[in-house]
């Protein structure tokens, strides 16, 4: 039995923990982080369960330059422009303060807020930022990084929550006219959106919040709006309050402070993805997977001119297109205009820690992975490697669920498989064997012994064999009836326990995924209101090795 309810310490009943380990999908890299740090050292920061690892963190971030000013200045420019609550303001203000330091995490600007690991994500760096300023004594100011000069936009397009059946709908906005692929950024909400809006009015189970939340999404997600500046709004309103403060990536104003980092790569194109790539052999080598298999003749940025286009190395030049660059060309051009440049996947977390004074970044297990092979790129660059902290693991029941699984000790994991494998182990393991069994030796005695009465009731009275047939037979008849009453008993416990094991099952893994990666966000702001927020902030446990069943 892998869920267990949690101990007082813990967390609150009825939560359950889950240990990481014995969840489906999770990836020896993600387990060994939570539980066999050490077999990973040699690729990270060091050990953020460690106290000292954080205070080392801190100083080595404290003591690197960075323009401080410059970043409040363009973060309350940022803020001012969507209306960030007072409470996120000052916080971005905190910035300017030598001393203060970031807990960043981030993801791509997803429909609506995004699925649930997006709000987690979100909260595991707001108490990290809480943990650290008291541990350490220094302002630690929380940051969501929109990463909005992303280009896939199918994959931010659409968002999916369950109706009152617990059923799950995906809602999306149209794909984009255009093949070439463009920063969603760029990618100003279509007038569908209000329609979309509405539709998920009629899906979502009304409750008291739902009126209030539609409004404010409303007013989030107007046509016209860009998608990223919809988003960023949105997760201020939602988490603002907390002193979240939410950047967004494309802003032209962030971009002269990492034009030197820019023009650095594109000088020695392709050394970022060498290092990569020799950090992700020596990751496979030591038993784990390599997340990012880079171009190692390319620097690690796209080019921006309206579209994103990867920057490929060829023969000794660059290449954007179809057009071939130089590279001290385009280096200076970097310099001179880095608002035309964007990082991919591997120079992103650099960028992040030039413009913020980094000292703990909250990632998912994917991103885990591919930070573990930029240990040597960071030190290639001179720049601080900050502490890794994994995000916040799981799953939100409802009270009943919870209880059905707490009495039949039922493991979170076998609620994954969408056939009914685990349903009958748990049916068959309901009615004890013997049972039937007793049942039926039962009547077998009653008859034999009967029949035994009857053979010798002649001696004494021969007309009591008649008598002694019919009580056989009502006895027969009694027994019988007990054998339907427990064939019905059995129906009934087994309908019952199959419609609690569907319901927690639709709830835990729609369509047969998991929870935190499927379902908005948005729809739990629905079912519980505000008050979500405040109850995660104060129950979920910053523990890297646990996934947790809570209800709200």
């Amino acid at each position: 039995m892998s869920t267990k309810p949690a101990s007082p310490t813990e967390a609150p009943a009825p939560h359950l923990a889950v240990d990481i380990r014995q969840l489906p999908g999770t990836r020896p890299l993600a387990a060994d982080y939570a539980y066999q740090f050490d077999r990973l050292a040699p690729f990270f920061a060091g050990n953020p369960a460690v106290p000292q690892s954080c205070a080392a963190v801190v100083e080595r971030t404290l003591k690197h330059p960075r323009a401080r000013a410059a970043l409040a200045a363009l973060l309350a420019a940022q803020q001012q422009r969507r209306g960030a609550p007072a409470a996120a303001v000052e916080r971005a203000r905190q910035f300017a303060d030598p001393r203060s330091v970031a807990i960043v995490t981030g993801q791509q600007a997803g429909l609506f807020g995004g699925p649930l690991y997006t709000l987690l994500k979100a909260l595991t760096a707001i108490q990290l930022a809480e943990q650290i300023a008291r541990q350490q004594g220094v302002p630690a100011i929380p940051v969501f990084w929109v990463e909005s000069e992303d280009h896939d936009w199918d994959e931010v397009r659409s968002c999916t929550v369950l109706d009152a059946e617990l059923e799950p709908h995906t809602l999306a906005l149209p794909t984009l006219a255009k093949n070439d692929p463009v920063p969603v950024a760029t990618v100003p909400l279509p007038a569908e959106v209000g329609p979309v809006v509405e539709t998920l009015a009629a899906t979502l189970p009304a409750t008291e919040f739902t009126p209030a939340l539609l409004d404010d999404l409303r007013q989030a997600y107007v046509p016209g709006r860009g998608m990223a500046e919809a988003f960023a709004t949105w997760l201020e309103h939602v988490l603002g309050r907390l002193g979240l403060v939410v950047y967004d990536a494309s802003d032209p104003a962030a971009k002269p402070l990492v034009a030197d980092l820019f023009r650095r790569e594109i000088e020695t194109p392709g050394e970022t993805a060498r290092l990569a790539a020799a950090a992700g052999a020596d990751l496979v080598a030591h038993g784990y997977h390599a997340q990012v298999q880079a171009h190692e003749d390319s620097p690690a940025l796209f080019y921006l001119d309206g579209t994103r286009r990867p920057i490929r190395g060829q023969q000794g030049t660059l290449v954007v297109g179809e057009t071939p660059y130089e590279p001290a060309a385009l280096a200076a051009l970097a310099a001179q205009a880095p608002a035309h440049f964007s990082p991919n996947v591997l120079l992103r977390p650099l960028v992040e820690d030039t413009i913020f004074p980094t000292a703990c970044y909250v990632a998912g297990p994917n991103e885990l992975a591919y930070l573990g092979q930029l240990r040597g790129v960071y030190e290639r660059y001179g720049i601080p490697m900050p502490l890794m902290h994994p995000r916040a693991t799981a799953t939100l029941l409802d009270s009943a669920a919870v209880r059905f699984m707490t009495r039949y000790q039922v493991g979170l994991e076998s609620l994954q498989a969408q056939d009914e494998s685990a349903l009958n182990r748990l049916l068959e393991a309901q009615l004890p064997p013997h049972v039937e069994a007793s049942i039926d030796e039962a009547t077998r005695t009653v008859t034999a012994q009967m029949e035994r009465v009857i053979e010798v009731l002649p001696v004494v009275d021969p007309t009591l064999a008649g008598a002694a047939r019919s009580t056989l037979g009502r006895m027969q008849h009694d027994l019988k009836t007990l054998h339907n009453k427990l064939i019905q008993a059995a129906k009934r416990r087994d309908e019952t326990l199959r419609r609690q094991f569907m319901h927690a099952r639709r709830q835990a893994f729609p369509g047969g995924h998991a929870q935190e990666r499927t379902v908005g966000f948005v729809y739990f702001l629905n079912q519980y209101g505000p008050a979500l927020v405040d109850r995660l902030r104060e129950t979920l446990p910053l523990d890297m090795g646990r996934h947790w069943i809570l209800t709200v």
